[in-house]
């Protein structure tokens, strides 16, 4: 069964008041949970909004709400109850994982406690040390979806896939970098039909800033993708994703839920 699910990274502009630029809206958010003393209030506060929103899951985010550089056993504990507790799955750790063998080690043990047995994004240790990272998601009993941001094309993206290493390594297709880097998404989406692991569903506005969108307004054409998603028979989570950092995404977020439900009424 297809969960719908609601990309942390939604949430990357709310601690800079939409008014500033990725990198600092990423360390406004990361300052504004990293203090364990007050981090399950606000992380608690994360997830009623997200509740508010008719999601029942979540993907969460590396980069922001729980940060694996920065996170604590004790900040993974009170992230897993608060989860259980608000009745959120998780279906994904989504961000990056890591350029060193200590690294991916935090954010694999970070997806075992938040109980999901998926990475969805980018792996630079991967491309230095790529058996060591599939000895670790055979241990850990994970698989790793790549996200294209880079990769202009699903051939590109199959190279890095390789071999699949027995189904642990797939990909995560965000349509929105697909569409920024001038490729169709809906047919990367047939295109990587045996990989396809996850998908951030993201609408996107024309030009290389990759603006984040409404799923009515920017250039992807987002029910060519759900189409395309159904044609394949796609039995995996979708992630709805509007990261926007120059106006508050809540109300696109909220009807990109409903859409994407009318296709997949879970």
């Amino acid at each position: 069964m297809n969960r719908i699910s609601f990309n942390g990274s939604n949430g990357v502009g709310q601690q800079a008041g939409y008014r500033a630029d990725w990198a600092a809206s990423v360390d406004a958010v990361n300052a504004h949970y990293q203090p364990l003393a007050t981090f399950p209030a606000r992380f608690e506060a994360f997830l009623t909004g997200i509740k508010a929103l008719g999601f029942r899951a979540v993907d969460v985010w590396t980069a922001g709400q729980l940060n694996w550089a920065w996170a604590t056993p004790e900040h993974n504990r009170i992230a897993h109850e608060l989860l259980v507790k608000h009745g959120l799955s998780v279906t994904s750790l989504g961000g990056e994982f890591g350029e060193t063998v200590e690294e991916f080690e935090r954010a694999c043990q970070m997806a075992v406690t938040l109980e999901t047995r998926l990475l969805s994004g980018t792996l630079p240790l991967m491309f230095t040390d790529r058996a060591h990272v599939v000895a670790r998601l055979k241990a850990y009993d994970l698989r790793l979806a790549i996200e294209n941001h880079p990769e202009r094309t699903p051939a590109e993206m199959l190279e890095k896939i390789g071999d699949g290493a027995g189904g642990r390594i797939g990909t995560c297709v965000d349509t929105g970098w697909y569409a920024t880097q001038g490729y169709n998404p809906a047919l990367a989406i047939h295109e990587l039909r045996d990989h396809l692991l996850h998908i951030h569903l993201k609408n996107v506005l024309p030009g290389e800033d990759h603006l984040n969108t409404g799923y009515d307004h920017g250039e992807v054409d987002i029910r060519a993708c759900l189409t395309a998603l159904q044609d394949i028979d796609y039995e995996g989570d979708i992630s709805v994703e509007d990261h926007a950092t120059d106006h508050d995404p809540t109300e696109e977020i909220e009807q990109g839920r409903a859409l994407v439900n009318r296709y997949f009424g879970t």
